[in-house]
């Protein structure tokens, strides 16, 4: 059975599957995971394998969702979800059970325990907006540690988990602090367009995640219907003088101000340097969205390594700007 959704064969030294708490720290008791290097997969969604793995996988499958202020009288609901479980199935059971927060998150693949690690994020919302704390395991030692928000020191498409502590700690659950109370997030343009279209002024929580759910499908390929990471790359900041150059020549240049100077649509620049739809061996770039590499079949982690490299050249040499991978390559 294959494990990711770039659709990629792929074996390891080990794979282990642990549904709840008492066998993972019994598996670090034994030492399974205190030699290097071991990888946590969870849903797949946003790695890409290139070969076989020299060393342990780890797959979280614990499951369970619930709210830990059911008496609250406040706006503040804190709802605690298992690492294993699916980040969409998650954020349709807030909506079922009127717990507010998420819906901007809606139709993203992937695990809970993932979204503290990428910071993941769309339609105006990311999750260190939502989360309120994390809950680890040390690989190593089986030491419990709870991080809150500010001590998972989130980034664009980050956090302590991906930097200070990479490969330390194991995600087990992580707790949000939603709202009784919907109040629809429309800041992003793209939305706001939908919902107009759609002749939907006073959305409820269902229409936006059924509305966000049809934007992202309409331009982003189902990963049961084709393989990919979703998006590729990451989103580039560049500096100020560097973007009034890029805006000079390229007066459409799409870019948003942020405190470190200017994030540009890496899906533009690619497009931009001519690869949208376009392919190299059997890995391409999709159609509708030039920030998603697919699997046109056969597609191993070389042929998707060797298109990445070829856009990344083109980007550079045409823009001056050097793509990093949001896809985790291992």
């Amino acid at each position: 059975m294959i494990y990711n959704t770039f659709g990629i064969p792929a074996t390891a030294d080990r794979y282990l599957t642990v549904t709840d708490k008492e066998q993972l720290l019994s598996l670090i008791a034994q030492g399974a995971l205190a030699r290097p290097p071991y990888f946590i997969l969870g849903g797949g969604s946003n790695v890409v394998f290139t070969g076989h793995y020299h060393g342990t996988i780890l797959h979280l499958e614990n499951k369970g969702i619930r709210l830990l202020t059911p008496d609250s009288p406040s706006d503040t609901l804190l709802v605690e979800a298992a690492a294993g479980e699916n980040w969409d199935t998650f954020v349709q059971h807030c909506i079922n059970h009127g717990w507010h927060g998420a819906e901007n998150l809606a139709a993203i693949p992937g695990t809970v325990g993932a979204s503290p690690v990428q910071n993941v994020g769309a339609y105006g919302l990311e999750a260190k907006d939502i989360i309120h704390s994390v809950h680890a395991i040390h690989a190593i030692t089986g030491h419990e540690r709870t991080f809150s928000n500010a001590e998972c020191q989130f980034g664009y498409r980050t956090s302590i988990f991906k930097q200070a502590l990479k490969d330390q700690y194991i995600i087990w659950s992580v707790t949000f602090k939603l709202s009784p109370r919907f109040t629809p997030l429309v800041n992003y343009t793209a939305l706001a367009d939908a919902l107009a279209d759609a002749h939907i002024t006073n959305p409820s929580a269902r229409q936006m995640a059924d509305t966000i759910a049809a934007l992202r499908w309409s331009k982003l390929p189902r990963p049961e219907e084709t393989g990919s990471a979703g998006s590729f790359f990451k989103n580039p900041v560049v500096s100020p003088e560097h973007y009034r150059q890029l805006k000079t020549r390229y007066p459409e240049l799409v870019a948003h101000p942020t405190p470190d100077g200017y994030k540009l649509a890496a899906g533009w620049l690619i497009e931009r340097a001519g690869w949208k739809g376009r392919s190299l061996g059997p890995c391409g770039v999709y159609a509708k969205q030039a920030l998603v590499l697919v699997n046109l079949g056969g597609c191993s982690g070389s042929d998707v390594l060797a298109l990445a490299d070829a856009i990344t050249a083109d980007v550079q040499n045409l823009f001056g700007i050097t793509l990093e991978k949001e896809a985790i390559i291992i």
